[in-house]
């Protein structure tokens, strides 16, 4: 019987995947900010919808799409990545646009969303979080990944 070569008993080396490294510091943030908007926005919804619809509708966006990169993040895998990759470049719209429409119109908001001014309300990290999502994301991973 033949001794197995070394690529048989040698696995080939497996890159880091979308949530591992950086990308469970991500999972955390995102995770955060998901059961942060999502329960500040259901509150809202549920008791005062009628003093500021919008801000409370956008909070509830803002929280689904937490949830989406979070479960695409903890997911893993390609379709799971080009998802996130696809709602954290939504997200960074919704940040830049939800942002410049608080400081162009702040009538229009009576009570803040979490994307308000940018997200100042939270340290700017609904802002960089997208940012650094995309980053993270446009980087290779997995075993087709080069070197």
């Amino acid at each position: 019987m033949a001794e197995p070569t070394h690529s048989e008993t040698v696995p080939a080396p497996r890159r880091a995947g979308i949530n591992t490294g950086p990308g469970k510091l991500l999972v955390t943030l995102y995770g955060i900010f998901t059961v942060g908007a999502a329960s500040r926005s259901i509150v809202q919804l549920s008791t005062r919808f009628h003093e500021a619809p919008l801000a409370y509708i956008l909070s509830a966006i803002a929280a689904v799409v937490y949830a989406f990169i979070t479960l695409s993040l903890v997911r893993g895998g390609e379709g799971a990545r080009k998802a996130a990759l696809t709602c954290c470049a939504l997200e960074l719209f919704g940040v830049l646009a939800v942002g410049t429409w608080t400081l162009v119109e702040p009538s229009a908001f009576p009570d803040a969303t979490v994307w308000s001014d940018y997200g100042m309300g939270y340290l700017f990290i609904p802002v960089a979080l997208p940012l650094t999502g995309l980053w993270w994301l446009r980087r290779p991973h997995g075993r087709g990944a080069a070197a």
